[in-house]
């Protein structure tokens, strides 16, 4: 009787819940601002009960991002190491062979992975060959059954159906920081420029990967304003990566981060990785760049609020990342599993689903209470 009380009980609260947690795209920026400023622990609460409703806590996509053509790149984004703008150590290579990205994908499955992202340093995709190539690579990776992302830069309709055609799961293109401070951050496209391609990747039937970073010199305001524009678009992105700015030296937003001697904060990450999985409860969120700079207790907590996906592998396009065998050791630590292929954003809101250990609760027990099978127990405090 006493567990069919808290069943009932819990069935009443996910249904209520549930119509609080709805997938809105009408969000406004005080909404969202009133979201973000919660008391810390009042919002972890409230982003993992959202992503308890909406998947599997206990998964964790696990993707592998491979730099396919490094350096050169045309645009004067002021955090890239790869710009031609900046002297950095980051030098122009080739663009890699086919034969080559398909071992690093074959070698990323074995390590786990189930997506494999491909980049390059341009500002769009130009070369008809260069492209042709990559329209290869997605197919042969495809092939091994693990899901293709491709983040090139500028992309237009036709491109985005090429891609969609040769198998093509998703693909990222930041906005970085708000509409306001983006600017500041790169002159040679504009947002309206970005919107444009993430439109011509939805219209293709492409899913969507679009976050942002924190840490270049943006303001909470503007933080709140990244997650506004995200949780307002037509479609709500696949896929949300939350990156930490990793500083690199000849670069104006890493050089300024070095001088002044500080990072982005577990808090920063913690609040932002939180409210984008209460406004945009369906996506995948990423606890992307920068990991390397937070404890496991930090990324414990990051989980807890919602991140369910992060990026394998000891580099992201040019900077430092937690190896394969760290992140297994984590996952076993905190009892994590790796997501299959394909189902990232197939979840349904389940507003009747009690999981067992939500009914055995003490919340919903008399106090001095605990749960023994299916029966309370006395116990001591």
């Amino acid at each position: 009787m006493a567990l069919t009380l808290v069943k009932r009980s819990f069935q009443a609260g996910r249904r209520h819940f549930s119509a609080q947690s709805a997938v809105r795209h009408d969000w406004t920026r005080a909404e969202i601002r009133e979201i973000y400023h919660e008391p810390l622990l009042e919002l972890i609460f409230r982003a993992a009960s959202v992503h308890r409703t909406y998947f599997n806590p206990r998964e964790v996509q696990q993707s592998t991002l491979l730099s396919i053509k490094t350096g050169g790149c045309g645009e004067n984004c002021g955090y890239c190491s790869q710009s031609q703008s900046f002297k950095t150590a980051v030098k122009p290579t080739p663009m890699m062979q086919v034969e080559e990205v398909v071992e690093a994908a074959r070698k990323a499955k074995e390590a786990g992975s189930t997506r494999f992202c491909m980049g390059t340093a341009w500002r769009g995709v130009g070369q008809k060959n260069a492209f042709k190539n990559i329209l290869t690579m997605v197919k042969e990776v495809s092939s091994m059954g693990m899901e293709t992302c491709c983040t090139l830069g500028l992309l237009n309709a036709e491109q985005a159906k090429q891609l969609k055609d040769a198998g093509l799961t998703a693909y990222n293109h930041n906005l970085d920081t708000s509409p306001e401070h983006y600017p500041n951050i790169v002159s040679t496209r504009t947002y309206a420029d970005r919107l444009e391609t993430l439109a011509n990747v939805r219209e293709a039937g492409i899913s969507v990967c679009c976050g942002g970073i924190l840490g270049i010199a943006e303001t909470e305001e503007d933080r709140i304003g990244l997650l506004h524009t995200l949780a307002t678009l037509p479609e709500h992105p696949e896929s949300v990566p939350i990156n930490a700015l990793v500083p690199v030296e000849g670069t104006p937003l890493g050089d300024r981060q070095i001088k002044m001697g500080t990072g982005v904060t577990w808090r920063d990450m913690l609040r932002s990785i939180a409210t984008a999985r209460v406004v945009m409860p369906r996506s995948m969120v990423r606890l992307s760049a920068g990991r390397m700079e937070f404890s496991q207790e930090a990324q414990a907590m990051m989980f807890l609020a919602g991140a369910n996906s992060i990026f394998t592998g000891d580099k992201l396009l040019t900077t430092p990342n937690p190896k394969f065998s760290e992140d297994a050791k984590m996952f076993e630590v905190l009892g994590l599993s790796g997501k299959k292929p394909f189902t990232g954003n197939t979840a349904t809101l389940r507003p009747g689903w009690v999981p067992e250990v939500e009914a055995k609760t003490m919340a919903h027990m008399p106090s001095g209470m605990a749960w023994e099978g299916s029966k309370p127990r006395e116990v001591t405090f």
